[in-house]
C-alpha cells in the first residue's frame, strides 16, 4: 500500500524527496516494531534486526526500481569517466535517504525510550569501540547507565585498525550483495544507519535536546563511510550486469573489470580517509 501512496518514479528527478521517504519509513519501522514486540520475551530481544527487516520491507521498492534504471543506464557506458555521470543521481538519492534513515531511527530511538529497539546496533558499537569488554560496555550505554568512559587500554590506532576492518568487512557484503542480488544493497544502507543511530543515542545520552551535536559528530565521518558502500555498490553491479550481458574475454568485458575495480580502489581509499576522521578529527571537532 504505501508504494501505491509513494510513488517510486516520483524520486527518479528529485532524489531529495528520498530523505522524507527515509525518516518516514525509518519511524514506521521503529514504532511498529516498539509496539508490536516490546512486550514479547522472545521476540524483543531480536528488535535490532526486527527494524531493519521492517525498514527494508517498506524500502525495497525505491531500490528495486532506482537499481532497475541504473541497470539500464549501465549500457550507456562508454568509458570509467561516465561512470559518475550516469548514476550521480542515484548515489544522491541513497545519501537523502540514509541521512532520513539516521535522523529518523536517532529520534524515535531516543524518544521511545526503549533498550531493545536497537539493542544489536548497540553490540555492535560496542564491539567496535570496545571489542574486549563488550558486555560492559552495552551495560553502560543503556537508557540507565552511567555513560562512563571507557576503563580499557584501547588506544586510538587499536581503534582505527577496529574501524578499518569493520569497514573492510562491510564493503565486502555490500559487493557481495550487490553482485548477487542488487536491491540487496539496501539491507547494508540500513544497517549501517541504524548501527549509526545507535552511536549518535549513545553519544547524546539519550536526549533530545543534544542530538544536533550527535548526528553532527557522526555524520563527519558517516557520510563518507555511506558513499564508499555506494560506490562499492555501484561497482558490484555494473560487473555483475556485464557478466550476464557480456561475453568473458572481450574488450568491453575486461573494460567493465577495469571500471569496477577502479571503483573498489576509489571506495577503499574513502572508507580509509573516514576511519581517519572518525579516529582523529571528530573527537577534536565534536566533544
Amino acid at each position: 500500500m504505501l508504494e501505491s501512496i509513494i510513488n517510486p518514479k516520483r524520486v527518479e528527478k528529485g532524489p531529495f524527496k528520498m530523505f522524507f521517504i527515509g525518516i518516514v519509513y525509518g519511524a514506521l519501522s521503529l514504532l511498529l516494531v516498539h509496539w508490536l514486540f516490546s512486550s514479547d520475551p522472545v521476540l524483543s530481544k531480536a528488535s535490532g534486526m526486527i527494524v531493519v527487516a521492517f525498514c527494508l520491507m517498506f524500502s525495497f521498492p525505491f531500490m528495486y526500481y532506482l537499481i532497475k534504471e541504473e541497470e539500464e543506464h549501465d549500457e550507456e557506458l562508454e568509458d570509467f569517466f561516465n561512470v559518475w555521470k550516469v548514476h550521480k543521481n542515484a548515489i544522491f538519492a541513497f545519501i537523502w535517504l540514509f541521512l532520513g534513515f539516521v535522523i529518523s531511527f536517532s529520534a524515535v530511538h531516543i524518544f521511545m525510550q526503549d533498550n531493545n529497539l536497537l539493542n544489536f546496533q548497540i553490540q555492535t558499537y560496542c564491539q567496535i569501540n570496545e571489542p574486549g569488554n563488550i558486555k560492559n560496555c552495552v551495560e553502560r550505554h543503556s537508557f540507565t547507565g552511567n555513560f562512563l568512559e571507557p576503563t580499557g587500554n584501547f588506544n586510538k590506532m587499536s581503534r582505527f585498525l577496529s574501524i578499518i576492518q569493520n569497514n573492510v568487512f562491510v564493503m565486502i557484503f555490500t559487493l557481495i550483495f550487490s553482485i548477487i542480488f542488487g536491491a540487496g544493497a539496501i539491507f547494508i544502507l540500513i544497517w549501517n544507519a541504524s548501527v549509526i543511530a545507535a552511536a549518535v543515542g549513545i553519544f547524546s545520552k539519550y536526549e533530545l535536546i543534544n542530538l544536533p551535536v550527535g548526528l553532527l559528530r557522526y555524520m563527519i565521518h558517516g557520510i563518507p563511510e555511506i558513499v564508499a558502500y555506494f560506490i562499492t555498490a555501484l561497482a558490484g553491479g555494473i560487473f555483475g550486469l556485464g557478466v550476464i550481458k557480456t561475453k568473458m574475454k572481450t574488450e568491453r568485458f575486461f573494460r567493465i573489470l577495469e571500471d569496477s575495480i577502479a571503483l573498489l580502489f576509489i571506495a577503499l581509499v574513502i572508507l580509509i580517509i573516514a576511519a581517519i576522521i572518525e579516529v582523529y578529527l571528530t573527537p577534536i571537532l565534536v566533544k
